[in-house]
């Protein structure tokens, strides 16, 4: 190609370049107070736009077959500028699904807290169903971008006549992940799953942080995050504590002695619980539910709460101030076991029991084998034996004379 023409393809690419920067001011300074799809396509579509812009005025600008010198490269030239032209054409569309899908989301999100369960279907289903429509853009660029090569094109008619065969083996092959795909549909779509929904998976508390065709992610209350199979929610049951309301339920549980004046526990239960801000007025309790075979009573304070973090907050403020409450007022009413011995009157109970026990043995000891307290041996003598006892002048005949 000679100056002029690169110099015509120049003056192109620059006039749709500078259309697209008046596109961007017209958005960002006018447009975005009263359009609010503006942001998102302006935050969404700066680089796949320049870069559509510039492919668009190469292809608009470039010199037919006829016009070039070397007609040799033309074939190459016109099949990258064909790839080009839709992979950024693609890259464009995807970009303004996603961006006409956050002013939805955003719009979603201001009125999404806990108890707006319709806007966190929606929510859900719009993020989902962008997914689906990226993928399948996806997937048609893809297979344009393929069938720009003549031998695609034959190995696709072949491929058409034995479509049946193929279809099952793919079937088979991709049996997990079609699972998971229709799983994820079937979750989004039943409103059995929502964004930001309160479950327990497993022995995991957790909010749905995102839902996808394929996995679940799940933001522990540490903040790690717990990444789920869609199948896994489908073939498994879990708890939703946010499937018809928000509000929840708590109770806090005390073992504690018999001796413990419920009424009196229940009075101040009653009191803590009433004045609290996060109590929701609903119904408060306190019921001796059990009694232990270690000798405990075992109390349950219930309180309602308007969601589940009011609920663990109000749970944890009634423990402590029961434990400072009883350990103060009541410390003979905290959790003990106590012992019992019987003894009948009249007889030994003990000795009816454990006639052969060892403490009722009679401990001899030995003759000449005490110790003197400073150590020396000494001779024990048996109290009352006079022929152990020294008759005084050693004559031996007992007199002491």
């Amino acid at each position: 190609m000679d100056a002029a023409q690169w110099t015509v393809i120049g003056v192109s690419v620059a006039i749709s370049v500078l259309l697209v920067t008046v596109v961007h001011w017209l958005l960002t300074h006018q447009l975005s107070k009263v359009w609010q799809v503006a942001p998102p396509l302006v935050r969404r579509c700066r680089y796949s736009a320049y870069a559509a812009a510039i492919v668009v005025g190469v292809n608009i600008a470039r010199p037919d077959k006829t016009e070039m010198k070397d007609t040799a490269l033309y074939p190459v030239i016109q099949h990258v500028l064909t790839i080009a032209m839709i992979i950024t054409l693609t890259w464009l569309a995807i970009t303004v699904a996603y961006a006409i899908t956050d002013s939805v989301l955003e719009r979603l999100s201001t009125s999404n807290g806990d108890a707006d369960r319709r806007a966190r279907r929606l929510q859900t289903q719009v993020r989902l169903l962008r997914r689906i429509v990226a993928t399948v853009i996806a997937v048609i660029a893809t297979a344009a971008v393929l069938f720009t090569f003549d031998s695609v094109k034959l190995l696709g008619a072949g491929l058409l006549t034995s479509a049946g065969l193929i279809g099952i083996v793919a079937g088979v092959a991709a049996q997990s992940t079609l699972g998971n795909l229709f799983a994820g549909l079937q979750l989004a779509f039943s409103d059995s799953l929502r964004i930001n929904d309160i479950v327990v998976f497993e022995g995991n508390w957790g909010r749905i942080e995102e839902l996808s065709l394929t996995n679940v992610t799940v933001r522990l209350w540490d903040e790690r995050r717990l990444v789920v199979p869609v199948s896994h929610f489908t073939g498994h049951a879990f708890e939703n504590w946010t499937k018809e309301s928000t509000s929840i339920t708590g109770w806090v549980m005390l073992r504690v002695d018999w001796s413990i004046p419920i009424g009196r526990l229940r009075e101040e239960v009653g009191d803590f619980v009433t004045s609290h801000p996060l109590w929701d007025g609903r119904r408060w309790s306190l019921q001796a539910t059990d009694i232990l075979e270690g000798g405990l009573v075992e109390l349950r304070a219930v309180a309602t709460t308007a969601d589940s973090d009011a609920r663990w907050d109000l749970c944890c403020d009634l423990r402590e101030h029961l434990i400072a409450f009883i350990t103060t007022n009541y410390p003979d009413s905290l959790p003990r076991r106590r012992t019992e011995f019987v003894v009948r009157d009249g007889d030994d109970a003990y000795a009816e029991i454990f006639p052969d026990s060892a403490f009722r043995r009679p401990h001899a000891r030995p003759r000449g084998t005490g110790g003197a307290p400073d150590g020396s041996l000494r001779e024990e003598a048996s109290e009352g034996s006079e022929g152990s006892r020294p008759d005084g002048d050693g004559d031996g005949d007992g007199d002491g004379t």
